[in-house]
């Protein structure tokens, strides 16, 4: 399969959690295909219509956001690079994860210090950063669409991507931006239907490298766990 972007992510390891997220946004992106999501009567609205905007990306964190390859670097360049990158990194240990309100997206955030995952983060940003082509005008004004501060906006020149090194913030999305009246009611769901599927601690132990697809779905090429 050839693919339009690239990414690296953080993908579970773990079987259960994996299927969870899977299930939960309607597309597995180990597999690469699409999964029957529940019925949750209580919901406020149904499931696909709340998880409409992560879907395609599948259950994950992002560590690199997605970029086009530079003029002159190819696919087995990426690869290779990316297998040395994680010869490289240590698992980290966190305390946890936890459901957050993230303005009006709902997401997994890590719970306690985040400066090992930070400095895992900052390394891939740095070492794959040659494969990455320059972002296009558009996508520079959707990223300042949002509004910037000053070191979101030289961050967005220098990795074409704000939210990277001091501004990285780990996160697994589980929700479309919701409507106000119907955030809470959301939470609550989710935060019982996780229940017991988050694994305590939380031990960050690898990366894997993503593609998307001409559709805008991700799909994993290759996920590589950390030497202990």
């Amino acid at each position: 399969m050839s693919y339009k972007r690239y990414a690296v992510y953080y993908t579970p390891s773990d079987e259960g959690f994996a299927h969870f997220g899977a299930e939960w946004l309607g597309w597995d992106i180990a597999r690469g295909e699409p999964v029957d999501q529940p019925e949750i009567p209580d919901l406020p609205a149904p499931l696909p219509e709340l998880t409409e905007t992560p879907r395609p990306y599948g259950f994950h964190g992002t560590i690199k956001p997605p970029f086009r390859l530079a003029d002159g670097k190819s696919e087995s360049d990426l690869f290779e690079a990316f297998d040395r990158l994680c010869t490289q990194m240590p698992p980290a240990t966190l305390d946890g994860l936890e459901l957050a309100a993230m303005g009006r997206f709902l997401a997994l955030v890590v719970r306690g210090d985040t400066t090992q995952l930070q400095g895992i983060a900052a390394m891939a940003v740095e070492t794959l950063d040659s494969f990455r082509a320059p972002p296009t005008d558009a996508e520079l004004e959707k990223r300042r669409a949002a509004g910037l501060t000053d070191r979101q906006e030289a961050l967005l020149q220098r990795w074409g991507y704000p939210y990277v090194m001091e501004d990285f913030r780990f996160h697994m999305t589980l929700s479309s931006k919701l409507p106000k009246d119907q955030l809470d009611a959301v939470r609550a769901i989710l935060a019982q239907r996780l229940h017991g599927q988050i694994p305590q601690p939380f031990v960050f132990d690898g990366l894997s490298l993503v593609g998307e697809a001409e559709d805008g779905h991700f799909h994993l090429i290759q996920r590589h766990t950390f030497p202990a």
